[in-house]
């Protein structure tokens, strides 16, 4: 089935992206599945990847005899999917990100996706980690993510060593007026705990200590730790009583644009914004977020984008054999990272964009040190009670104040 596949998808792929060819094979086609389900794969994702999968489904329904339906969900994917499969309405695949597997798992809502050893040593090892939950894999991992430090070089030739560097480069930028803004990292009103990381991190906080396997344990929050306090402590400096480089008033909606205008050396943000920094036209480097002078390293969050079979799916062994055996193709992810420039998952793939890309390979570098977003239930409780946390310190709160009410309420979101 695998070797039949890989030829239909470098057509499918050289004519919608003029995506190189992995190569030919000498070993035979296989033959189809037999078991066709319903008649009808159905797979959902996001506006993004739709159309680029399209060509690949309906290359992959052609050669089983199957119709297959790529559809788009725009908004709430988790939850839409979650819910049509308890209501019996879901598809057979669902495209998202390795941080819902968790609570996918809990309401069972996708199987563990069947890949032979080979398959499993082909992707990254962080991706394969982040899939894996309750020691089975649940997802075709195809890309990885992880914010890093962007930074004009036109402005900052040289990497800061230390977040306290990057204020000092940046404060004195601002003076001499050739930009508005310290540093562009997405937080806003609402505050943002995935982009804040790094530097809560960096600075000896975290959310949740480990098990004896060293997985996340959700009995064991730790926001409210003394170290975590002092990280707050940290950011709280950094914000708008402070140094002025982490504002209420940068956000997602304007973090990449005032970066891209100039009016920010500094921006901390992941793989997709490249299309739109590339657009600025100056020079750039893409290093690892800095740490405190003399504290940790930055570790930011690893995010991984997989592809999922659902539990309730109408053609469950079609939907594994396309999950396991087709999108785990090299030409499916380098098709994916063209609509889309987040590194592959899948290490061939990687190393065929390493040598057209090379920033692919410094997020990659830039997230040797983070970790696996924790994919457990339990962190759906924390990111509003933390990023509640993290704007009362960065508007000037009180760190324990804060940190004891984000402690109070996820605790008590976990324990409902």
């Amino acid at each position: 089935m695998r070797i039949r596949t890989a030829g239909v998808i470098v057509a499918a792929a050289g004519l919608m992206l003029g995506v190189a060819a992995c190569g030919g094979t000498n070993e035979p086609a296989a033959t189809p599945s037999k078991d066709k389900g319903n008649g009808k794969l159905v797979l959902w994702t996001d506006p993004t990847r739709a159309p680029v999968l399209k060509p690949f489904a309906e290359a992959f329904g052609k050669e089983n005899g199957v119709t297959v339906e790529v559809k788009e969900i725009s908004e709430n994917q988790q939850q839409t999917f979650i819910t049509a499969s308890q209501q019996g309405s879901g598809p057979d695949i669902m495209v998202g990100a390795h941080d819902w597997i968790g609570n996918m798992v809990q309401n069972g809502a996708i199987d563990p996706v069947q890949l032979t050893a080979e398959q499993k040593a082909a992707f990254h090892p962080n991706a394969l980690k982040a899939v894996t939950f309750n020691g089975q894999v649940y997802g075709a991992p195809y890309a990885m993510e992880n914010v890093a430090l962007i930074r004009n070089t036109d402005l900052v030739p040289t990497a800061p060593a230390t977040i306290e560097e990057l204020v000092k480069v940046g404060k004195e930028l601002k003076a001499a007026k050739k930009v508005q803004e310290i540093l562009c990292v997405p937080f806003g009103a609402g505050g943002d705990v995935y982009h804040t990381y790094p530097l809560f991190s960096a600075a000896g906080g975290s959310l949740f200590g480990t098990t004896a396997t060293g997985d996340p344990d959700p009995s064991k929050v730790t926001v409210n730790t003394p170290e975590s306090i002092a990280a707050l402590e940290k950011m709280k400096a950094l914000g708008e009583k402070g140094d002025g480089a982490i504002k209420t008033s940068i956000g997602n909606e304007n973090g990449i644009p005032t970066f891209v205008q100039k009016k920010c050396a500094f921006l901390i943000s992941g793989p997709w914004s490249m299309n739109d920094v590339k657009k600025g036209g100056f020079n750039f480097d893409v290093t690892a977020v800095p740490g405190f002078a003399g504290g940790k390293p930055a570790t930011p969050f690893l995010g991984v984008q997989a592809f999922y079979v659902a539990a309730k799916g109408k053609s469950k062994v079609l939907a594994q054999e396309f999950v396991a055996n087709y999108v785990t193709n090299k030409d499916v992810a380098l098709a994916l990272y063209k609509a889309d420039p987040r590194p592959a998952a899948l290490t061939a793939a990687a190393d065929q964009i390493k040598a057209e890309d090379p920033n692919a390979e410094k997020f990659i570098q830039a997230g040797a040190n983070g970790i696996p977003m924790p994919a457990i239930p339990a962190m759906g409780a924390i990111w509003g009670p933390m990023a509640n946390a993290e704007v009362a310190v960065v508007k000037g709160g009180d760190p324990k104040t804060a940190a004891e009410a984000a402690a109070k309420a996820i605790l008590a979101e976990i324990n409902k």
